[in-house]
């Protein structure tokens, strides 16, 4: 799984997520990619359980990117803990993605085998999303 090698805080706060992204919204590596449509968290664990789908459908021919990483820290109190105890040890981190934002590029395999690829790494992630093309000029 992906995870951080160092933090400079433990623990953060949640944050907010709000309007589009502007930096990763092109196709910069592949030709097909999966790009999504609303904002969210998506764990170390979907995107590892993704990669790992596409993977193995495309039978490790091609070139699979990785265009986010799980740099937030989350937090989580145990069950049961009543209120005043003060924020919880680090369980997991996660991406934060916003719509619009590249998650996933590939290149070197057919558009049909890419597409269905895509497809089964995007039902692993919790967010909406959609396959892309690179436009050709």
């Amino acid at each position: 799984m992906l995870v951080p090698r160092k933090l400079k805080h433990r623990k953060q706060f949640r944050g907010r997520m709000k309007g589009m992204s502007f930096r990763t919204n092109e196709i910069n590596f592949g030709k097909y990619a999966l790009k999504s449509w609303e904002s969210g968290w998506v764990s170390a664990r979907q995107i590892e359980a993704a990669r790992r789908a596409m993977t193995r459908f495309i039978k490790r021919n091609g070139k699979i990117w990785i265009r986010i990483f799980p740099d937030k820290p989350v937090t989580k109190t145990p069950n049961e803990t009543g209120m005043g105890g003060g924020k919880g040890s680090l369980d997991h981190f996660v991406a934060v993605v916003r719509p619009g934002q590249i998650i996933f590029e590939m290149d070197g395999v057919e558009r049909d085998i890419a597409k269905e690829a895509i497809n089964l790494a995007a039902r692993k992630l919790s967010i909406k999303t959609k396959f892309i093309e690179k436009e050709e000029i």
